[in-house]
């Protein structure tokens, strides 16, 4: 019996320091391990062996991105005026050897950092340009304490800007601030909407005007065609009449000498009555040398013609 109690003692003292040696470290976390109280390798993730009693794990660091929320911070601005801003810092262990042996508590020391670098870069800002720029800030204490906590095996991925707190009295005066801006944005587009609105009328009226113009320039383009148009066919129609007249005399065997010879008889005529007005146009005279030659040949035709015959 005493033999089976060494036995199983020896067994329990064996499956102790087995479980004891393993060590399996998850994903995203390492063990910083000490050696007779001195730092001897850091554990990735996976299964290790380790020699119990010898080995210690000193600190499971978490190599995860990390979150820290930093507690609202009284600052005063360049132009003097207190505010309250609450920040947030994402950050990561890159190295676990380095944030177990030189700092304490890392994530105060990053609490610190913000808190100190907050004031400095907000105290060199109006209030004004904190409200504008806080892509600025937020680039500024990112790289500041990026630099700061490269000593302590941590990664500042970035900071951010959460909530900028005025007192109540700048509160208001923004407030109003910001209406009397609505007023005047709304003014103006107003205003715009009218000027739209007259140009909008002007342009069409203008264009009322333009059709109208080209309208009565068609109408009165069509007039003078049709105009032209009914001059043309009274000239032809004119003509037409001449040529039948003319025609006419021809065959009736009756040339201008005789009707012009009648025209003469019978104003003589009329001339010859004391009672009667006689008017001759000027184009009779013109005509009157023309008539007196024609009728001169006409009898000398005739004679010539008579003594012909005689013979």
């Amino acid at each position: 019996m005493p033999t089976i109690g060494w036995v199983i003692l020896v067994v329990g003292l064996f499956l102790i320091f087995f479980f004891s040696s393993i060590k399996v470290v998850r994903t995203k976390y390492c063990y910083v391990v000490e050696r007779i109280g001195q730092f001897h390798r850091v554990l990735e993730p996976g299964v290790h062996i380790i020699i119990p009693f010898i080995d210690n794990v000193r600190a499971k660091v978490n190599m995860q991105e990390r979150i820290l929320d930093v507690p609202p911070q009284d600052v005063i601005t360049k132009d003097n005026v207190r505010i309250k801003i609450d920040s947030v810092v994402f950050f990561e262990v890159f190295d676990a050897k380095m944030c177990t042996y030189n700092i304490q508590n890392y994530q105060a020391a990053i609490m610190y950092s913000v808190l100190t670098n907050l004031r400095d870069v907000v105290g060199n800002m109006t209030l004004d340009e904190i409200f504008s720029s806080r892509e600025v800030i937020n680039s500024r204490l990112t790289s500041v304490l990026d630099q700061i906590t490269d000593n302590y095996g941590v990664k500042v991925k970035r900071v951010e800007i959460k909530d900028i707190i005025p007192p109540a009295e700048i509160t208001q005066a923004m407030e109003k601030q910001m209406k009397a801006e609505r007023d005047k944005r709304a003014m103006i587009l107003e205003a715009e909407g009218v000027r739209e609105s007259e140009i909008a009328k002007a342009e069409g009226y203008k264009q009322a005007l333009i059709k109208r113009a080209e309208g009565e320039k068609q109408q009165k383009i069509l007039q003078a065609e049709g105009q032209a148009q009914a001059i043309e066919m009274v000239a032809k129609a004119q003509a037409n009449a001449i040529a039948y007249v003319n025609r006419a005399i021809k065959e009736s065997g009756t040339d201008a000498v005789v009707l012009a010879m009648r025209q003469i008889e019978a104003a003589i005529e009329i001339a010859k009555n004391p009672a009667n007005k006689v008017y001759i146009p000027t184009d009779a005279f013109k005509n009157l040398g023309t008539l007196i030659g024609a009728s001169e040949l006409i009898r000398t035709n005739d004679n010539t013609n008579s003594q012909s015959s005689s013979q």
